[in-house]
């Protein structure tokens, strides 16, 4: 006589060991959809079923980019370990998911670094590193050491930088006689910071600087001195055009009121400003400035928001009325997506190449949707949601749960312009 159980067909039914290690010691400090990828895919390991980046981006409703940060983060905190194919696509590689009690149990010979010389093989087998690495050796005039090449591949992960964006950082900081690789590390790690992935958004940021350059050398002319502006300085007037919103030539108005005292100075343009400031803002009751409450700022970022979405939707119907075969793609892109996501957890003989099928349906219909759009006048992303911010996507929050810069840009003017719209 032999015993069995009947096997569960139904892949949800099923339970997903999550080892306790994970949720005390890097759980609750992860962001939260870096967690959600990792006991997504955690489940797809225990079925020892294959799914792909693009496939969990999809059906946890998130970006593909963010997926990969995901992976970025839990390899840094020691968590999971990427298995590089053999491929020049440097996202080409698999998950392992570390065994946590032996990280902290077991031998710990496992957490030995990967050495100088595997690393160095890995990094130029990827035609994007080895340009990079090109590039800055022509920049600099010098051959790289193994050593400044680890560094320089360590900062896209640390950092999250790509290799255009290296490359343009070291020629930018040999350019201005800065050749310290610690130097060029905090400025590279300060253009990623604020959200920098590529030369463009970079050349952005650095004219803005340049144009500020000229606004506190404009100012200082005006008050009458030869010198420099000091870091605290450069911060008040950042908040004349950043916070309080001001032109350079109110800036410069405030600046001739300083004709007839003494001794000129920052400080004294500053309360004119901070003045009109207030007087164009209004006041309460003890004089002070109102501040904008954070229930405000939040109907703020709702408002937009909804302007927004409802822009995209009008641009929708705009699109669907002129070509309706458009609509007729997004409707079958729509129900490919749904039928991809069936598939991807059914226990179906032939999953890979109906999964395929799909696949190559939907880039044959993306391909006639663009063509379709640029062919009626339609710029490609003239449907897609346009968020002033990015970063947020209009939330004011970024993901790792910070706010956003353009959080402290708001203001009770913006808040006024929006609702006049």
């Amino acid at each position: 006589m032999t015993f069995r159980r009947e096997k569960i067909k139904d892949y949800f039914l099923l339970d997903t060991s999550v080892e306790n290690l994970f949720i005390n010691e890097y759980m609750a400090a992860a962001p939260g959809d870096f967690v959600k990828v990792y006991l997504f895919a955690q489940m797809y390991a225990d079925l020892g079923q294959e799914i792909t980046n693009e496939e969990i981006a999809k059906y946890l409703s998130m970006e593909h980019e963010d997926v990969l940060r995901a992976w970025t983060y839990w390899e840094k905190m020691g968590v999971i370990r990427k298995i590089r194919r053999e491929s020049a696509d440097k996202f080409d590689y698999d998950v392992e998911f570390v065994l946590l009690k032996e990280q902290f149990y077991g031998d710990k010979e496992s957490k030995r670094p990967v050495g100088l010389d595997q690393s160095m093989q890995a990094a130029m087998g990827d035609k994007e590193i080895q340009e990079m690495f090109q590039a800055i050796e022509k920049a600099s005039g010098s051959v790289l050491s193994g050593t400044e090449m680890l560094e320089i591949v360590s900062w896209i992960n640390d950092f999250n930088a790509t290799p255009e964006v290296i490359a343009y950082g070291y020629a930018y900081c040999v350019k201005r006689k800065k050749t310290n690789i610690k130097y060029i590390a905090a400025v590279i790690n300060g253009w990623t910071q604020r959200g920098f992935q590529d030369v463009a958004a970079v050349e952005k940021y650095l004219s803005e600087a340049d144009k500020k350059n000229h606004m506190y050398k404009r100012i200082f002319q005006a008050l009458g001195f030869s010198r420099n502006a000091t870091e605290q300085e450069r911060k008040i007037m950042d908040t004349w055009f950043e916070e309080m919103e001001f032109s350079l030539d109110k800036a410069l108005e405030a600046c001739s009121k300083t004709t007839g005292i003494a001794n000129p100075n920052i400080n004294y343009v500053n309360k004119v400003l901070v003045n009109w400031y207030e007087e164009r803002t209004g006041k309460d009751k003890s004089g002070k400035r109102k501040e904008l409450t954070l229930t405000e700022i939040s109907q703020y970022y709702e408002t937009l928001r909804h302007k927004e979405e409802k822009e995209a939707e009008a641009h929708r119907r705009e699109v669907y009325a002129k070509v309706p075969r458009i609509k007729q793609i997004d409707d079958e892109l729509a129900a490919g997506s749904r039928e991809l996501s069936r598939i991807i957890i059914s226990d179906t003989v032939d999953k890979r190449e109906a999964s395929e099928r799909i696949k190559e349906t939907a880039s044959t219909l993306n391909t006639e949707k663009a063509f379709l759009l640029t062919d009626n006048g339609f710029e490609l992303d003239y449907m897609d949601i346009h968020y002033e911010c990015p970063l947020c996507k209009d939330t004011g929050m970024l993901e790792t749960g910070e706010k956003c810069q353009c959080f402290g840009e708001v203001s009770r003017t913006k808040i006024e312009q929006l609702m006049q719209e």
